[in-house]
């Protein structure tokens, strides 16, 4: 029963359910950049392991398909770079939820983390000129240090 109202506390966070909501959609986002990966490599007949050439014939025949494509490799980079941002995101963005702050500057961070990532995607798939994307990553990376900031200053042990 007490860790049930434990949990119940923690869903009525206004802060976690805005942190929940935009992790969710940062997940959501990465996830498609796999997948928009994974049709780039189909569409451009570009494979990295011999077993995936298998439907296009065996042998040397199947072997001029196991190569790099330039769009599967902006992709894959776009996708390498949610990873090294998101996940950091989400470990820091869940104890700065917890860290007790305003909602407002909550919603500000989670929001503009959020609206970063999704330009830094769009910049590397159309490709937009720089430093479109190289802002964007900034952007995104500064609102994970100012929130990693805010929970060592709210919640430093000596």
């Amino acid at each position: 029963s007490g860790e049930m109202a434990k949990v119940t506390n923690l869903l009525s966070n206004e802060a976690f359910q805005a942190y929940a909501t935009y992790a969710t959609i940062i997940l959501l986002k990465m996830m498609l950049m796999s997948l928009i990966t994974a049709y780039f490599r189909i569409t451009r007949k570009a494979f990295v392991n011999p077993e995936d050439t298998a439907s296009f014939g065996k042998g040397e025949s199947a072997k001029k398909y196991l190569r790099t494509d330039p769009d599967v490799e902006r992709a894959r980079r776009g996708h390498l770079n949610d990873l090294e941002n998101i996940v950091p995101f989400f470990g820091i963005g869940l104890l700065y939820a917890l860290s007790g702050p305003e909602l407002s500057t909550a919603l500000l961070h989670f929001r503009i983390f959020t609206g970063a990532r999704i330009l830094h995607s769009l910049a590397y798939l159309i490709p937009l000129p720089q430093p479109s994307r190289g802002l964007s990553w900034a952007v995104g990376y500064a609102v994970t240090i100012s929130m990693a900031y805010k929970v060592l200053k709210t919640s430093f042990y000596p």
